[in-house]
């Protein structure tokens, strides 16, 4: 048994606009529906989801069997978790708050094996490589690894072109909640103001050769944002979706 090719990754960096939505109820059974609905890539949420290791396993088996790529993002990036996200078949990183490039280049070591990294040596009791049944597991496992990094603050942005120069580093996704916060405008992403930053955000990553992402929940903005060049977007959250479509209804039925 051969490691599969990462086609998440190489899709990704080959510029093909990839489109994706959040989930966040922490439900393989609602992995799996979403797994059926035909976007590029689903973002299993452990940040400010209520997923723990169990949770993410099942819904990377749930949706394992259909073409959208699972992309995981933990609640930080320490080493110990990513380990353990590795071991149970991660490959696809989102990882928050990162705003330096001796961050960057720490979230690096801690996806790759000795000597290139700091990965635990532990692939034989890991799903990641079937058990020790993936022959060739540890010679092409740091690259089938795609990381994308969460720039959220002004700090970041402007260290930007210094994490991008990172070796290892795949992509950097612009955080419009955080940033919009931390620039004093909380809770109004849309402001003109951090619509400025984050529209010359992209071009600077795009000019360092790195992938760039967001997340809009406007398509209109959305579309925009591949327009612009954006190749990894988020469209959606799956709660967000199912509470709208609950409140519709309800309303439709409402007594005037």
């Amino acid at each position: 048994m051969h490691l599969a090719r990462n086609d998440f990754k190489r899709r990704l960096l080959g510029g093909e606009p990839l489109a994706g939505i959040w989930l966040g109820l922490a439900n393989p059974y609602v992995a799996e529906l979403a797994a059926t609905a035909g976007f590029d890539w689903l973002l299993v949420d452990g940040e400010h989801a209520p997923n723990d290791l169990a949770s993410l396993l099942g819904q990377l088996q749930a949706i394992a069997p259909y073409a959208s790529a699972p992309v995981v993002r933990p609640p930080e990036g320490s080493a110990a978790l990513l380990k353990q996200y590795l071991d149970v078949g991660v490959q696809n990183l989102l990882i928050p708050m990162v705003e330096t490039a001796d961050q960057a280049a720490e979230l690096v070591a801690a996806t790759r094996y000795p000597p290139q990294g700091v990965r635990g040596m532990g692939s034989a009791l890991a799903r990641a490589s079937r058990w020790g049944q993936i022959e060739d597991y540890l010679e092409r496992a740091d690259d089938e690894i795609c990381l994308i990094l969460q720039l959220e603050s002004p700090r970041a942005l402007a260290n930007l072109e210094a994490i991008a120069a990172v070796d290892g580093v795949d992509g950097l996704f612009v955080g419009p909640a955080d940033l919009s916060a931390a620039m004093g405008y909380r809770g109004d992403p849309g402001h003109p103001e951090v619509r400025t930053v984050i529209d010359d955000a992209i071009v600077r990553i795009r000019a360092a050769g790195k992938v760039a992402g967001i997340i809009s929940l406007c398509e209109e903005e959305a579309r925009g944002y591949q327009a612009a060049g954006c190749g990894f977007v988020g469209v959606g959250v799956d709660a967000l979706l199912l509470a709208q479509a609950l409140r519709d209804l309800a309303g439709r039925f409402r007594p005037a």
